[in-house]
């Protein structure tokens, strides 16, 4: 018999889906285009850096064909920021901004005067944040993306030879780890009271990780609020019943008086 499958994914299935993250890496030797289902790879020329899949760039680097560059936010100068500002705000570190739509093509019919639709843009998770451009380093060098911890994982165990400072780099996104984790935890403390709570920036391996924490405290709350509204009916029915036998009594006593 088959084991029930478990709710929402596993940290496996997460690294999995972190491996489709874009990055740069600096070919060692030539490598042509590869037709690949979401479009064909970039020519590989060294030592001209390219935009490659997760996956693809760990084989690469496996092989020896290529370094992987480390991304913006990957770095000890930017962790020390983020650090301090997950210490010291109770929200978390700002999640990357959205790509800026380009403008739309003009229409490619002549009997068609509406444009033609505009080329699809990453959508998060998978927005080009990794990626070593300078757009990618203006726009999120103290940005943490969805999959940072996963994608730290396999970039500090495949390539931490790339990574400069690895080990400091290791150590930070440790205490980042723990101070978002103890952050989430007294977040889902106010539960009771607001009944939300908010989880702006949250990334995906730490949605993992402590679901099944919120989720109890969430099916435990559930619980005491039906006991409490339960408590509140049979009392306002006691206090109904209590009010209906006094009425009663009063009557009786008039109607006593009365003889």
């Amino acid at each position: 018999m088959a084991a029930p499958l478990s709710s929402g994914l596993n940290p496996a299935e997460t690294a999995f889906l972190c491996e489709m993250e874009l990055v740069t890496v600096i070919p060692r030797q030539r490598l042509e285009s590869i037709p690949l289902l979401g479009g064909a790879t970039p020519p590989l020329r060294p030592p001209l850096p390219a935009t490659l899949p997760l996956w693809l760039a760990l084989l690469l680097k496996k092989q020896g064909r290529a370094n992987i560059a480390a991304p913006p936010w990957l770095s000890v100068s930017s962790l020390t920021e983020i650090l301090a500002l997950e210490t010291s705000s109770p929200s978390f570190s700002p999640a990357p901004s959205l790509p800026t739509p380009p403008p739309p093509p003009p229409s490619t019919s002549p009997l068609l005067n509406s444009p033609s639709p505009p080329p699809p843009l990453p959508s998060p998770p998978f927005l080009p944040t990794s990626t070593s451009t300078p757009a990618s380093h203006a726009n999120s060098e103290f940005t943490l993306p969805y999959h940072f911890l996963s994608l730290s994982h396999l970039l500090l165990e495949a390539a931490s030879d790339d990574i400069p400072e690895s080990e400091s780099v290791r150590r930070l996104l440790r205490d980042i780890r723990e101070a978002r984790a103890a952050k989430l935890r007294k977040g889902v403390e106010v539960l009771e009271g607001a009944r939300e709570v908010r989880l702006d920036g949250v990334g995906g391996l730490e949605v993992v990780e402590q679901g099944p924490f919120v989720r109890r405290v969430v099916d435990g709350l559930r619980v005491v609020g039906g006991s409490k509204e339960l408590a509140r009916r049979e009392r306002e029915r006691d206090e109904a019943e209590g009010g209906g036998v006094g009425g009663g009594g009063g009557e009786g006593e008039d109607d006593e008086d009365m003889l």
